[in-house]
């Protein structure tokens, strides 16, 4: 029997979540003599596996040290989500002006009870993850520290798992920067940021990757003074720039500080705050915050699962190597997920997890690298992208032709007032075959997929002015940049010759 997990807040709704993705009262079951396949993590990538194999009939082994449903659903996109929306709430009422609306003074953000919201939607997805119904799958769940004790069996539990296949799936921990003072001072990451209760009153968020400005930004709009420190030139750094900086501009009218360009040299506890210092160039600056919350990236689990004993070469940045099919260095064990691939997406982990059933179990060929995959950073507006940037389309020698339809020329973005974004499309020059795009919408996430089902089926851009998209919507910018493609040909000389068609075939 394994360690009982505990989460910080002892109510109904956490207590539900425990139930659902570490029963306390869960047995281990006697291990089988031999399994198809044994899955070491529960996260998205893990379950995704164990369900798909269980489904066609393999004997599968689940084995999770912590909660099911990984990251995802315990401290990721689940609860990350369901306080952006609570953010988006609060925004809405303030800017209630803007459309005729009164909002009646002394209206406040009841931070304890959204954070019972999240906690209550968290427990309710969490019966998706269960161990319970991986049980009635067919799926034998382990609880407990996994680790291989050679190429061919793993333990858990004081139990031996013999294997034909398994699959890596541990996923990633939030990385923490060597900032002196700051473990002495105390910090958040996301994987405690959602055990708050009280709202801090200023908050130093450390890093302008997704997390920090999706968070930093949240906290924002619930009341929170907030200073975003960033190493880099700009927020998002690996994103299109000008869409990053759309976001930064509503960042900041949002009440978000940001600091670019910043080296934090320490951080101290004095009282009941804490204090950074931080250089900006020449210039030493100190900021004063109620809580500290860390989001520098990810590193890989991989560190206790005695990797070498099974063969499988890792590094503790990248995490394990693996060739285009997922195969790790010993041919019988596969990865997937953010143990082994640069897209630490939820959705890239499912996908990833499918690559693995068809190689692992019968003899698959597909590649990694054949998958198309968006994603998506839910500030307000998001962004979303799919494919190259410019500058890798530049650096693999492609020429490309942009086309970009910003949305105060699309009506239903004025009347939603939501006219900063735009949409943007490079296709190969002289083709209308798209290679990348990026969108900048409140919704960017949910408009993207229509670009990412034209790059994967081959859909050029001159086939979507084809497709009729219901007015007013915010979509009918992707209609319009269509047409934008359509037009490019009448150059000046076939404009003349249809004119001279149009006179020839209207005298007769």
């Amino acid at each position: 029997m394994s360690e009982a997990v505990t989460v910080l807040r002892e109510d109904v709704h956490d207590r539900a979540l425990v139930a659902n993705v570490h029963p306390p009262d869960w047995t281990n079951p006697e291990p089988k003599p031999h399994y198809h396949l044994v899955v070491l993590g529960a996260g998205t990538a893990g379950l995704v596996t164990a369900a798909g194999a269980a489904r066609l009939g393999a004997r599968v082994a689940l084995v999770e040290e912590h909660l099911m449903g990984g990251d995802c659903l315990n401290v990721g996109c689940v609860p990350s989500k369901a306080l952006i929306r609570a953010a988006r709430a609060a925004a809405d009422v303030r800017s209630g002006g803007r459309f005729g609306i009164e909002i009646p003074s002394g209206a406040n953000v009841d931070f304890p009870g959204l954070m019972q919201r999240m906690r209550r939607l968290r427990a309710q997805i969490s019966s998706q993850d269960s161990a319970a119904r991986f049980r009635c799958l067919g799926v034998d769940v382990f609880f407990g520290s996994g680790r291989f004790l050679g190429p061919e069996v793993v333990e858990v539990d004081g139990r031996k798992l013999r294997f034909h296949k398994a699959v890596i799936a541990t996923g990633a921990r939030a990385a923490h920067p060597p900032i002196p003072g700051l473990a002495e001072a105390g910090f958040l990451t996301n994987e405690t940021v959602f055990n708050l209760t009280e709202l801090p009153s200023r908050l130093a968020v450390i890093g302008a990757g997704p997390i920090g400005c999706e968070l930093a930004q949240a906290f924002a709009r619930f009341g929170s003074h907030v200073t975003l420190l960033e190493a880099g030139r700009g927020i998002l750094s690996r994103e299109d720039r000008d869409a990053a900086a759309r976001v930064e501009a509503a960042m900041v009218h949002d009440g978000v500080r940001i600091v670019r360009a910043c080296r934090i040299t320490r951080v101290e506890r004095q009282a009941n705050e804490k204090v950074l210092d931080f250089q900006c160039g020449e210039e030493s600056e100190r900021v004063a915050a109620d809580e500290i919350l860390v989001g520098v990236g990810r590193t890989p689990n991989v560190d206790r699962l005695n990797l070498d004993a099974a063969d499988v070469e890792f590094d503790v940045r990248r995490g394990v190597h693996v060739d285009d099919r997922l195969r790790t260095t010993n041919r019988r064990i596969y990865a997937a997920g953010d143990v082994c691939s640069r897209f630490k997406f939820t959705h890239a982990a499912d996908f990833m997890a499918r690559v693995v059933i068809r190689n692992a179990l019968f003899l698959g060929r597909t590649k990694a690298s054949s998958l198309t995959i968006p994603w998506c950073t839910y500030t307000s507006p998001e962004i979303a992208h799919v494919g190259l940037y410019e500058h890798e389309a530049k650096r693999q020698g492609i020429a490309l032709r942009t086309f970009v339809q910003e949305f105060d020329r699309v009506d239903r973005a004025n009347l939603d007032g939501q006219a900063e974004g735009f949409v943007k499309v490079h296709v190969r020059r002289g083709r209308d075959r798209i290679v990348g795009a990026t969108i900048v919408a409140e919704h960017a996430g949910d408009m993207i997929s229509e670009l990412t089902l034209a790059m994967v089926h081959r859909i050029g851009l001159a086939r979507l002015a084809r497709v009729i998209h219901p007015y007013p919507t915010q979509a009918e910018a992707i209609r319009k940049l269509s047409d934008a493609y359509l037009r490019t040909p009448l150059t000046p000389r076939i404009k003349r010759l249809f004119q001279k068609w149009l006179a020839w075939s209207g005298g007769n």
